[in-house]
């Protein structure tokens, strides 16, 4: 959840709160308690659009990874079929890919599970924002009801079903805010290390290379 949703939803489950409380003694406190519960709702349709984008994401996450799984096992064939072929650089260029590919796969899976995470975390959101604003209702009927069954009665009555169900809501938010981390990214290296680094990467990929090839080849001897 982004930062800007999560402020969003504190200041419903907070300030929303605080300032309802605050207000509950004014001439009009029924009109501050559906204002509230509209604020909930915009809330709800923030989380409900950032849960939709989330899903979508890991839908196209997961096409992603299946398209790669399959490219990878066409090269393994077309592989064989260089070399039978007599094609080596064919093959070669074939093995380089498959390497791309495995170098991908495993951030696709990390991004996948992160997404999941993500997902989750959203839908219980939803759920909680969901049950907080039937509390609310439900605090609303009673304290139009104590209205209706007394004027005089009505104010501590609505007031006290009002705090007991905030205190509630509020408590079960807290616990799901908690569940909030942050990462740290990482320095960067200077031009010359980088240069370095990059030769090293070009070395690593070539040894790699010419061992699939000699494996593949050894499993055609």
């Amino acid at each position: 959840m982004s930062d800007s949703l999560k402020a969003r939803v504190g200041r419903v489950i907070a300030g929303g709160m605080h300032a309802l409380l605050d207000r509950i003694e004014d001439l009009n406190p029924q009109a501050a308690m559906e204002q509230t519960l509209r604020e909930a709702d915009g809330v709800i349709d923030e989380v409900r659009h950032e849960l939709g984008t989330v899903s979508a994401n890991r839908h196209l996450a997961q096409q992603q990874h299946a398209r790669l799984n399959r490219s990878h096992e066409d090269l393994r064939d077309q592989i064989a079929q260089a070399l039978a072929s007599q094609r080596e650089d064919l093959a070669r260029a074939a093995v380089a890919r498959q390497l791309d590919i495995e170098a991908q796969i495993p951030v696709l899976e990390t991004t996948l599970a992160d997404l999941a995470r993500q997902e989750q975390e959203l839908q219980g959101f939803t759920a909680a924002l969901l049950a907080k604003k039937r509390e609310m209702q439900d605090a609303l009927a009673e304290f139009r009801n104590s209205r209706a069954a007394t004027a005089s009665a009505a104010q501590p009555v609505g007031q006290a079903g009002v705090e007991q169900r905030l205190s509630k809501v509020t408590d079960a938010f807290d616990k799901i805010f908690q569940r909030q981390t942050g990462l740290n990214g990482a320095p960067a290296g200077d031009l010359k290390q980088d240069a370095q680094l990059r030769e090293l990467d070009e070395l690593v990929r070539d040894h790699k290379i010419a061992e699939r090839m000699a494996q593949i080849k050894a499993g055609h001897n």
